[in-house]
């Protein structure tokens, strides 16, 4: 489990992981609407981490888990 910033500028979903210093963008998501958003997302460098699903309120820190590489 990892402590991210996600943050959203003109419709792209930013995932920071401050402990890489690794920014990357939400290609994909499971659930995206404003009540229920998360779930696995994929990341523009191919990597899938897992959102807790929730209100979409953004900016706000939360903790993701690594899926895949």
């Amino acid at each position: 489990m990892a402590k991210v910033m996600l943050r959203e500028v003109d419709g792209v979903v930013s995932f920071y992981f401050a402990k890489k210093d690794m920014e990357e963008t939400i290609e994909e998501i499971e659930f995206d609407t404003e009540e229920k958003w998360g779930g696995n997302a994929v990341l523009s460098n191919g990597e899938t981490w897992w959102i807790q699903p929730g209100v979409k309120k953004l900016p706000k820190e939360e903790v993701c888990k690594k899926i895949v590489d």
